[in-house]
């Protein structure tokens, strides 16, 4: 734990790869075969969706099968319920689209790093200041990496991860820019959860996996 106002940091896994693959499925039960995919891919970070029907109660099985690989967080927490629930359930971290100090509180005093969502300098700020471990810019795509250049003018410590619309070629420019890490859902996932061919999921994933690690370099 670090900072001032008890800041924890992102996950080691997630923030090492610098990747968030973002999962939205028609059923919960539709996640391991694609997540089998991902982790075979390299990817070690997967916020699962709460736009999911059934995500709560199929996580058990996916930390017994992909918990000592991948972080596995919980997203599109929108209510204090749910995020009771994600924490109770173990998720590794926890992102939501909204500006939320009480949720960042929450979620800081039961010990899970938390990515709220933002797009204003003000909303940015507040989740920022206080505690979150990193703010998601959403959606990133409205506009490019040239504002977290911007951000970092008053905002020089603020960690951010952009979301909404991040393809390839964008996780390497908002990755160039400062970002901690890239959120990616389509871009990277395409119809995997509509029957879409598997190897072609697995090679878009290696893309991305290999633009993040050559950011590191």
């Amino acid at each position: 734990m670090t900072g001032e106002v008890g800041r924890l940091a992102l996950p080691a896994r997630t923030a090492e790869s610098r990747l968030i693959v973002v999962a939205r499925a028609p059923r919960a039960e539709d996640y391991d075969a694609v997540l089998e995919v991902l982790v075979d891919a390299g990817i070690r970070s997967v916020e699962l969706t709460l736009t999911t029907p059934g995500t709560f109660a199929h996580l058990p099985h996916l930390l017994a099968r992909f918990g000592d690989t991948i972080d596995l967080g919980i997203g599109t927490v929108t209510n204090s319920d749910d995020l009771t629930r994600a924490l109770d359930a173990g998720a590794a971290y926890i992102v939501t689209p909204i500006t939320s100090t009480d949720f960042v509180r929450q979620a800081t005093a039961a010990g899970v790093p938390i990515v709220p969502g933002g797009l204003t300098p003000t909303e940015l700020f507040a989740s920022w200041s206080a505690g979150a471990s990193a703010v998601k810019i959403f959606p990133a795509g409205q506009v490019g990496p040239a504002y977290l250049k911007d951000l970092r003018g008053p905002f020089p410590d603020i960690v951010a991860v952009p979301s909404g619309g991040v393809d390839l070629d964008g996780a390497e420019a908002w990755l160039r820019a400062g970002a901690v890490a890239v959120s990616v859902g389509g871009p990277l996932l395409g119809d995997a959860f509509s029957g879409g061919d598997l190897q072609a999921l697995r090679e878009r994933a290696a893309a991305f996996v290999g633009v993040c690690a050559r950011s590191m370099g």
